[in-house]
């Protein structure tokens, strides 16, 4: 299987083409479907070692220094140990081929028909997701402590960002 260019693999090491023998699936671990996944993946028989990293986490930082991590909240990501980054479809795939009782079904949406399968699983998940937050939600994403927000039972959510010491944020 290839992946997408690698993100933070040096030129010369045509990661497209070097065997996998480890994966780092980065998941949103604020997403009860991925978290589900997450927990459905570790059960499963594994032909190729795979490692769970929640998505822009420091873990995940300090390892892929390289990836947008912003992005791989949105959109599952998976690492190959020699540097090949897998998103969206292909990196469901590639998952799938790691596991023993599921490489048949990932060789099967590796074809050209097999991956218009996998695109709109992946799409409909994703609107799954997005259908989580319901209709009038700011900005349909995900209040997260890392970029700066935090949770009050009897006042909801507030943001305190960088420079927002004492309840006022810097303008610019």
């Amino acid at each position: 299987m290839t992946g997408v260019a690698p993100a933070t693999a040096p030129q010369d090491r045509d990661a497209p083409r070097v065997p996998v023998r480890g994966l780092t699936v980065l998941y949103d671990a604020d997403c009860a479907l991925c978290t589900f996944l997450r927990d459905w993946l570790v059960r499963q028989s594994q032909l190729v070692p795979l490692e769970l990293v929640p998505a822009s986490s420091e873990e995940a930082r300090q390892r892929f220094p390289g990836l947008d991590h912003r992005a791989t909240l949105d959109e599952i990501t998976v690492v190959g140990d020699s540097g090949q980054v897998y998103q969206g479809a292909a990196a469901w795939i590639v998952t799938l081929w790691a596991l023993r009782e599921h490489r048949p079904l990932a060789h099967r949406l590796s074809t050209p028909a097999g991956a218009r399968i996998a695109k709109g699983a992946v799409l409909a998940a994703a609107k799954w997701r997005g259908a989580q937050w319901g209709p009038g939600r700011w900005g349909g994403g995900v209040y997260r402590q890392t970029d700066g927000w935090t949770y009050d039972p009897s006042s909801g959510w507030s943001y305190t960002g960088p420079g927002c010491a004492g309840g006022s944020c810097a303008t610019g």
